[in-house]
């Protein structure tokens, strides 16, 4: 059963009254919390194109690219994308939501914001409206600014990434430290450990980016250190 099978069955809720986000409280568990992050990813994404004021051809084709879209699951793709983008609710009740699926994994929060960014830089703008959205959101996951801000530069080439950032360390930490910051980073990013976190398949190519810029921030600091 594909996953997107899933988020079919998922969804039949919404025929006895639930709203798309009240759907989430019942995805808090795996198996089905990867039905959840897909949701969570295409509803926040769908927010946010609303946010620029259009949806560009850009941003449809990063979901297929990120989450392997098939033909014959475009359309459960394109009701969660449509549903989303046209309720009532605000993104942060949305974000709220998630954030209360993933409370006990900061780190599920962190992989979520990833494919949101991924999202925005699809059309290769990060439009000002999106990074208004993008810092709400940060805030509802309770992300401290060092980590929002590493993040923001792995992806838009406007930001400058600071090594520190990217590894969650600072000046003051020796080598050693620095050194196993960035090994259990490295470990966190492992594919198995992002399915177990609640990631779907379709979606680990995700962790892509974060492990180039995590070793990339690691070689940057070694090398100053030598």
């Amino acid at each position: 059963m594909s996953i997107w099978t899933r988020i079919a069955d998922a969804l039949s809720a919404l025929s006895k009254g639930e709203s798309l986000y009240e759907v989430f409280d019942r995805l808090s568990a795996p198996p089905e919390r990867s039905v959840g992050f897909t949701i969570a990813v295409i509803a926040l994404g769908a927010k946010m194109a609303k946010a620029d004021g259009q949806v560009t051809r850009d941003e449809v084709a990063a979901f297929r690219e990120v989450f392997h879209i098939s033909p014959e699951d475009e359309a459960n793709a394109a009701r969660v994308f449509n549903m989303a983008r046209t309720d009532t609710a605000g993104f942060q009740d949305y974000a709220k939501r998630i954030r209360r699926m993933f409370e006990a994994d900061h780190t599920a929060l962190c992989d979520l914001m990833e494919g949101l960014f991924y999202i925005a830089m699809a059309d290769g703008e990060y439009h000002p409206f999106e990074d208004e959205f993008l810092v709400e959101v940060a805030r509802i996951f309770e992300m401290d600014d060092r980590e929002f801000r590493g993040l923001r530069a792995r992806f838009v080439p406007d930001a400058e990434p600071d090594p520190h950032d990217v590894l969650g360390v600072s000046p003051a930490n020796s080598q050693a430290e620095i050194r196993k910051a960035w090994r259990d980073l490295v470990r966190e990013t492992h594919p198995d450990r992002l399915i177990a976190r609640g990631v779907p398949v379709e979606a680990v190519k995700l962790a892509e980016k974060r492990l180039i810029a995590i070793n990339h921030a690691w070689e940057e600091l070694k090398r100053d250190a030598a």
